[in-house]
């Protein structure tokens, strides 16, 4: 499986890729964006089965990336990591498309759980 990891943060990029391998996703393959514009363009190149995204970034937020993507009829799944997760939020989310929202912290164990759920 191929899963992009959407974030302006490179150090949290790297803590949601090893807490991906931590999970028990080491084997997949990983690429990285820096905002949903970049991201955008990662999905469209790279094609990946899986995107993770921050909510909160310049130039393409994650929700404005995720509602392009479904403006484009690409249902890439899609779920969130980012650090606020209020109710309102995680509504707004599936709303979009979104298949789960998971807020910072995060442990591995959280992340598995939420992907064996979301995942087929």
């Amino acid at each position: 499986m191929k899963i992009l990891i959407v974030d302006d943060s490179k150090a949290m990029r790297m803590i949601v890729k090893r807490t991906l391998r931590q999970a028990g996703y080491g084997d997949h393959e990983f690429a990285e964006a820096v905002d949903g514009s970049n991201g955008y363009e990662q999905v469209c190149d790279w094609k990946p089965d899986l995107v993770l995204s921050d909510w909160n970034m310049p130039n393409m937020s994650g929700l404005e990336f995720l509602q392009k993507l479904k403006a484009d009829r690409n249902n890439v799944r899609f779920g969130f990591i980012t650090s606020e997760g209020t109710a309102e939020m995680r509504q707004v989310a599936q709303e979009n498309g979104a298949m789960f929202l998971i807020s910072k912290p995060f442990t591995a164990d959280t992340v598995k759980e939420t992907l064996r759920k979301a995942l087929p």
